[in-house]
Formats: C-alpha cells, structure tokens, sequence
C-alpha cells in the first residue's frame, strides 16, 4: 500500500491498508464523538470507466508510477491523454 504522511485521527494508521485493518475491528458508533459532519458534492457527470488491464501490465505500471512518485490512474490518465493528442495531431496533419 501506498505510505501517506498523514496519520488517521481515530485509527492512527498511515496507510490504508492499515486503516481497512483497524475498520476491520472498530465500530464507528464507538468513536461517533470523534466524528464531524461534512459536505460532499456528487457530480454524476464525473463519471468513470472502468478497463480490465493485463495483471503483468498493471504490475508494470504500478511499478513506473511509483518511481514517478504518481498515482497508477494519474500515469495511465496522462499517458492515454498524450497518445489521443498525438494520434489526433496525425490524423490533422494526413488530413491537410
């Protein structure tokens, strides 16, 4: 799991690993005290799509972002992004 500077306010945990852990075996109605309300906004536009990737591929990637000190979503997004531009600037430039 990816490491956070952060600590967890109620579990202490600095991973999410082991903060699923603590939920694990940890109530919420325990540490309502602890808690506070907050605001969310949903965006159904936002939505996401999700691509099955090849198990040897994935490892590859996770392991590239994370010598990029990135996300495995924020390379893949970036990367896709970066193709799409250079194939559609292709196409503009046969297109001519």
């Amino acid at each position: 799991m990816e490491e956070r500077s952060d600590v967890s306010s109620i579990s202490g945990a600095r991973t999410l690993e082991e903060v699923a852990e603590f939920w694990d075996t940890h109530s919420l109605a325990d540490y309502d005290e602890q808690t506070y309300e907050v605001e969310m906004r949903f965006d159904p536009s936002a939505r996401r799509t999700y691509i099955g990737i090849e198990p040897e591929l994935l490892q590859e990637l996770r392991r590239i972002a994370s010598e990029r000190r990135v996300s495995t979503q924020t390379l893949v997004n970036l990367w896709l992004r970066q193709r799409v531009d250079q194939l559609r600037m292709q196409a503009a430039g046969t297109a001519s």
